[in-house]
């Protein structure tokens, strides 16, 4: 807070509104206009799929209720002892009074009356009537409809109306034959009679008694079921076991001590008429309330002459009874937890209804002071607002009757589903979004069904789907999948675009309904729309994702889309210029094809290879990818192979190979794995070409360029304990810290990939040479790893050593032997993941190989099979005789499969011991990063141990191999696509933090701008100095905040320069014989990258570092493919442009590279037309320029805009030597500064030939840097000075030794850098220290 006040305060002193106020609204608009660099989401998520969610929707055991009994206890005539009926009495039984006929007739009427009522609720079911039954016939009756339902639900009602009310020993009451007198029966034989699943309805006074006995019964059976199991002597288990009574429902009409109400205005079985004539009942009691009175004219005679039929929702009755659905649905989905929602309201057609109508029942009988029971028991629901909208549906029908009977006027339809729709909305639209599911949700269930509000209903449910994975889950357990399933069958166009919205939301969560829509004939509707190009896009992509899940891993979703001409229509759409419908075309392709050959000979015939060549070169690096993907599974049938599929196998695998160098990870992984299937599909031809490079690298030796480091490089310093242990990195868990040299002869095309060694490890003594030892891959404890390969020209001598060779025919230069070049160029990315992939593609074979080779022997330690789907796993390991076994350990937690034995010989002596270094085991070099010496290795002479068999491992590359970019692609439908992105929503805390860096930007333009437009006069207030762990090599200063990055030659140190502090030291991840030789700050104004680049030509990016999170690495490539690490070259240079996303490179190479970040692709090679290195970059977005310093002294300015043979504009040679820096001011007509290391610094017009001014500064010069907008520059020496000069060359400041009372002298220069606002000068020294200067301390002591 100290330093913001100081800023602010300093602020106040030196601000002059009228000078800067239109100036930093502008630097402050710009800033918002600056794209961003590596911030896509690939770069910040993980490449995989989401967790799948466990779906509960789909009913495990739907069921159905087969049989009904009905048993009438009525007795017409009779009144039951036990109860006073009071006069005049409710009689009505099925809405018929017993008395007005004979008592026979009126007991048959009233159950053919009871059976019609079920019918409307389960036409299908078998009724049997039992009227006045005596206990056998109720048995009889029971165990038949069991025997005959099986496994499926029975459902028994019971009408107790002329019987005495059930006892608390559990017993209802029937007659016997004679009907003299009452006979109980037991709830416990009526259990065992009706078994489970079954659902009893008991409309009874005391009917709660039933339910209590009922479970006391059912948790005696399974105790009775337990004893038996446990003690199978005892007496219970030898009798037949009781069934379980898990599965059943009971409904009763009140609990245990209330009466039927008997109000003679209501039924006598009130119970049974709202379970059964739901809307008749409701109408009646509506006409009851006083309310009701509000609704002139209404009486209960014209209620039951309401017109229309139930079941047809154009009628009012129609209606009424599908608002009632709608309601009672939505009020139990509301109310009751989900699971038993699922059972009661979605398991089974009637039980569902039932239920419905019960809750009608507990609002009703509540009236009347009676609580039906049930069995799972209910939240109590009668009080839900809900219910109100009822009352107001049943007031808008009924208020329209006197008219529509007496005068016959049109029906006017209930407003209720539209308002409905419009509470739906609006949750959709207001709400926040942690709160509770929207209401209406089963409403809109319901709303489907009638075709005046699909269109809107199926917009809103895409809206809602649209929140998330949890909405569609929350959808499809409403219910919503048989009705968006049957939807497909509608022929309406203006349907599809909302109809594959949903269905791409509902497959993005659960793709197992893949399956139902091809059984249902899904998949046409979605062919169709994909074939449409009168649709947009958007749509499109949704149609082909659907389709590319339908084909996923589904044989029967294959054939049914190759007959629907689907590899066709994707075709055809490779080229739309919509990018995610080209990628999501390839993903289809890849995955119709996959394991199915039929496709894979369609797609032959169609020449499908050929035209997704297109899209390797596509900008969009995702759309490549999934390009690599489908050429990856169309090589990788595994059908019987003709000369003609290998031809094309041959010449995909070449395209394929033309990747090898692209610059995202991303698309590398995904061709490891696409040759990965190549390399299964032809394993021999690829043993054998693996067991000629075992042989050629056995007889040679390639010295690393290690041999030629100066002594400085292996700083000593590092071994002392005092230094801070380095930060591990994530990305570097579980990888080696490798990378590869590249030495591709132009003539010879030898691909030379040496990795890490330990130090001092490329002595020839250091390399084991006993022919059992002379390989191997992947041991954490193994000091080197080096991959090396002699010139193809060398191979082809000794390329017919082999007959097997000449037997299968492999030529030297086959294209088995190139894809194995490539594989060994990918095991040495400097991207973690994508090199380990290739290191298990490659130790599968090696592995293969040496065992088929000699089936007699077998290697020192087992392979540890990793989960295929699990990239960064270690592979296969090969051990040699000579190197330790692997140890299992938090890097590679894939080891544990089997201890491997330890090694038959000592290691050579002439190898030193690996010692960790930097104090203990504090360097991640030591313990997370696993290192190996040779690659193959055949294993030691020994024999082969029982049950340790090859042929275990020898799937250990199967096709499973994946990068989970398919997975990955598919969130994108799973997540909001019509929310306002966070950094596009102006509250969110996103784009808060985005205001106050731009601001905080604005504010170091102004005050800097402001202390260098006063003029600097010295420079060498020393304001921060530190040891560094290491030398520095390259120091680079945050544009805007406090920090400093300083690098050595395979780490950096980050500094807070204002407090003094170290912020981090983390791992580059280079190889030992490489070095860090350049460093931009990318998105520097925003959320900061940092790029390392190294003199191997390994680009690396690195995200969270100098704050409290671990150092991620976001992305690495080859940026330069032929650069040969020495020590005296110029390395690699890089020149950032932030407001075009483009990155310069060069350095020892004859081209000046250009890569554009956001296609991560390569879009430029400018020939230098030089024989010497270049040494600096500079460039000008606005004028297009680069400017090139070179080791020759030559100074070459280029014009991008054009072709690589005019492109060199102008090339001054002024300079005698080489050029330290060539800097091209950023102006619009800025002149070009460069010096040499003889200390003439020139000045270029670039218009003009020759130089307009030069000056001369200290020869000897090891570093120099130009300050962008106080026209300073500094110069260091190795005479241990530096010397700051301004424009007119006057030295303003000599500055020779540290501040301090010892007063020590500087050491020599490695490197320096100016702030690019500040005017503060870093210098870092071959003696470890780095320290930062500054103007007068009056102005810069914050």
């Amino acid at each position: 807070m100290n330093s913001y006040r100081a800023l602010m305060k300093m602020d106040s002193e030196l601000h002059s509104p009228a000078l800067t106020l239109a100036e930093e609204e502008e630097a402050d608009m710009n800033d918002w206009k600056l794209p961003l660099a590596f911030m896509k989401k690939r770069h910040s998520e993980k490449i995989e799929g989401s967790k799948a969610l466990a779906q509960s929707w789909r009913m495990k055991d739907r069921m159905k209720t087969v049989s009904v009994a009905l048993v009438l206890c009525l007795n017409v005539g009779v009144d039951p002892p036990d109860v006073v009926k009071t006069s005049p009495c409710a009689r009505l039984e099925c809405w018929i009074d017993p008395l007005s006929m004979s008592p026979q007739k009126a007991l048959e009427t009233i159950g053919a009356n009871l059976q019609k009522q079920y019918e409307n609720w389960q036409p299908r079911a078998r009724y049997k009537q039992s009227l006045d039954p005596t206990v056998d016939e109720v048995k009889k009756l029971c165990t038949s409809l069991r025997r005959n339902a099986k496994e499926e639900r029975v459902l028994f009602h019971y009408n107790g109306h002329g019987v005495p009310r059930p006892t608390v020993n559990g017993e209802i009451w029937v007659f016997n034959k004679n009907y003299t007198q009452y006979i109980p029966l037991s709830i416990y034989d009526l259990q065992t009679w009706m078994g489970s699943p079954s659902i009893f309805v008991y409309d009874c006074s005391n009917a709660g008694i039933i339910v209590k006995s009922f479970k006391q019964f059912a948790l005696q059976r399974e105790q009775e079921l337990e004893v038996a199991a446990i003690n199978p002597s005892h007496p219970l288990a030898q009798m037949p076991l009781p069934p379980s009574m898990k599965n059943c429902i009971q409904l009763a009409a009140c609990e245990a001590s209330e009466l039927l109400p008997m109000n003679p205005d209501l039924p006598a079985d009130l119970f049974t008429s709202c379970l059964t004539t739901p809307i008749t009942i409701a109408l009646r009691w509506f006409c009851m309330q006083k309310s009701a009175k509000l609704v002139p004219g209404v009486t209960l005679d014209l209620i039951e002459k309401i017109p229309g039929r139930l079941n047809d929702r154009r009628t009012p009755l129609g209606e009424l009874n599908w608002i009632f659905t709608a309601i009672t649905d939505t009020i139990a989905w509301n109310v009751l937890p989900r699971d038993l929602f699922q059972k009661l309201f979605r398991q089974d057609l009637l039980v569902a209804s039932l239920f419905r109508n019960f809750l009608l029942a507990e609002r009703i009988m509540r009236s009347y002071n009676c609580t039906p029971v049930s069995s799972p028991r209910l939240p109590p629901t009668y009080m839900h607002a809900m219910w109100q909208a009822w009352d107001l549906a049943v007031d808008i029908c009924l208020s329209q009757l006197p008219t529509i009977i007496e005068e016959g006027t049109a029906f006017r339809h209930s407003p209720f589903f539209a308002e409905q729709l419009t509470a739906f909305q609006v949750w959709l639209t207001m709400g926040v979004e942690n709160r509770n599911p929207p209401e209406q949700l089963p409403i809109v269930l319901q709303v489907l069904l009638s075709q005046v509000h699909r269109l809107r209903a199926l917009d809103l449910l895409g809206r809602f789907l649209d929140l998330g994975p949890w909405a569609v889950s929350l959808a499809l357990s409403v219910g919503i999948f048989p009705y968006v399933l049957k939807l497909l069958q509608s022929s309406a166009r203006e349907l599809r675009p909302l109809l594959v919205f949903i269905w791409a939301k509902i497959l993005a969560v659960d793709s197992s309904c893949q399956a139902d829509l091809v059984k249902d004939n899904g998949h046409k509707y979605f062919l169709s729309v994909l074939a449409d190009n009168y649709m947009p896009a958007e749509h499109r992509t949704m149609a082909v994702f659907i389709l590319a899940v339908i084909v996923n891993s589904y044989t029967t979703g294959q054939e049914a889309c190759l007959q629907g001409n689907l590899i066709a229509n994707c075709l055809e759409q490779l080229s739309d210029p919509h990018p995610l419908l080209r990628q999501w075309v390839a993903i289809c392709l890849g995955r119709i094809w996959q394991n199915f050959d039929p496709a894979r000979w369609c797609g032959v015939r169609d020449s499908a290879h050929e035209k997704l060549y297109t899209l390797l070169s596509d900008p969009i690096p995702e759309v490549r990818c999934a390009a690599v993907f489908a050429l990856g599974t169309f090589v990788g049938n595994s059908a019987e192979r003709t000369d003609h599929s290998t031809t094309i196998d041959h010449n995909v695998a070449m395209m394929l190979a033309q990747l090898i160098n692209d610059g995202s990870p991303v698309v590398r992984k995904e061709l490891v794995v696409a040759l990965s299937h190549l390399v299964v599909q032809y394993e021999s031809n690829f043993c054998t070409v693996a067991l000629q490079f075992i042989e050629e690298e056995k007889n040679y030796t390639v010295p690393s360029p290690a041999n030629t480091a100066e002594p400085g490089n292996l700083t000593p310093v590092r071994d002392s304990p005092a230094i801070p242990r380095l930060r591990s990195v994530n990305s570097y868990t579980n990888i080696r810290a490798a990378t590869t040299a590249r030495n591709l002869n132009k003539s010879l095309q030898n691909l030379n990939l040496n990795e890490e060694g330990g130090q001092g490890a490329f002595s020839p003594g250091n390399i084991s040479t006993s022919s059992s030892a002379s390989s191997t891959l992947g041991s954490p404890d193994n000091d080197e790893y080096i991959l090396s390969f002699e010139t193809i020209d060398k191979m082809r001598r000794v390329s017919s050593y082999s007959s097997l060779n000449s037997l299968i025919g492999v030529s030297f230069n086959s294209v088995y032997t190139q894809i194995w070049r490539v594989l060994l160029h990918l095991a040495a990315d400097p991207f973690p993941e994508v090199s380990d992939l290739a290191m298990r593609v490659l130790n599968s074979i090696a592995y293969k190989a040496t065992m088929n080779a000699r089936p007699q022997r077998i290697l020192d330690s087992s392979i540890s099979v990793s989960a295929p789907a699990s990239p960064t796993s270690k592979g296969t390991h090969i051990h040699p005789a000579g190197g330790s076994p692997p140890m299992p350990s938090t890097s590679s937690s894939s080891l544990t499969n089997e201890v491997p034995k330890p090694p038959p010989r000592e290691q050579p002596a002439s190898r030193p011991p690996y010692t960790p270094t930097l104090g203990g085991q504090a360097q991640p070099h030591s313990h997370q990063f696993p290192r190996t010496r040779k690659m193959f290795d055949k294993g030691p002479e020994q024999a082969t141990e029982d049950g340790d068999e090859p042929g275990g491992h020898r799937n250990y590359i199967c096709p499973a191999l994946q990068t989970g970019l398919c997975d990955w692609s598919a969130k994108y439908f799973a997540q909001p696509v019509m929310k306002i992105p966070e950094e596009h929503d102006l509250e969110s805390q996103v784009r808060m933090e985005r205001q106050w860096r731009f601001l905080r930007n604005a504010r170091v333009r102004r005050q800097s701008r402001n202390i260098t437009q006063r003029g600097i006069s010295r420079l060498d207030d020393q304001i921060f100095i530190n040891r560094n762990p290491g030398v520095p090599s390259v120091v680079k200063f945050h544009p805007f905040n406090t920090c400093i990055a300083v690098a050595d030659k395979d780490s950096i140190c980050f500094w807070d320069w204002e407090k003094g502090e170290r912020l981090d030291y983390f791992y580059n991840g280079n190889p030992r014989y490489t070095r860090i030789t350049a460093m931009e700050y990318l998105n520097g104004h925003d959320c900061s990258l940092l790029l390392t680049a190294t003199d191997d030509g390994a680009l690396r990016i690195w995200k969270n570092f100098a704050d409290q999170k671990n150092p991620e690495m976001v992305t690495a490539w080859q940026g330069l493919s032929d650069m040969l690490p020495t020590t005296r070259g110029a390395g690699m240079v890089v020149d950032w442009e932030q407001d075009t996303g483009l990155l310069m490179t060069s350095g020892d190479v004859r081209v000046i590279r250009i890569w554009d970040t956001d296609r991560e692709m390569k879009v430029q090679d400018i020939p230098t037309g030089a024989d010497s290195c270049v040494t600096s970059l500079s460039c000008d977005s606005q004028r297009s320029l680069v400017v090139a310093g070179l080791g020759d002294g030559s100074v070459r300015v280029f014009d991008r805009r054009m072709g690589p043979n005019e492109c060199r504009v102008m090339t001054y040679r002024e300079h005698g030597a080489w050029v330290v820096k060539a800097h091209l001011q950023k102006e619009t007509d800025g002149h070009i500064i460069s010096v040499s290391v003889n200390g003439d610094v020139r000045f270029f017009e670039p218009r003009s030939p020759d130089s307009v001014n030069v000056l001369q500064t200290v020869k000897g010069l090891t570093a120099l840097d130009i300050h962008p907008q106080a026209n300073l520059f500094a110069c260091g020496s190795m005479n241990q000075f530096i010397a700051v000069y301004n424009s007119n060359g006057d030295v303003i400041s000599n500055i020779k030794y540290y501040d301090g009372f010892m007063g020590q002298r500087i050491g020599a220069i490695s490197c320096l850098a100016f702030h690019p606002y500040w005017p503060h000068l870093a210098v870092g020294s071959n003696d470890y220290y780095m320290s930062i200067y500054s103007a007068e301390k009056r102005l810069e002591r914050r």
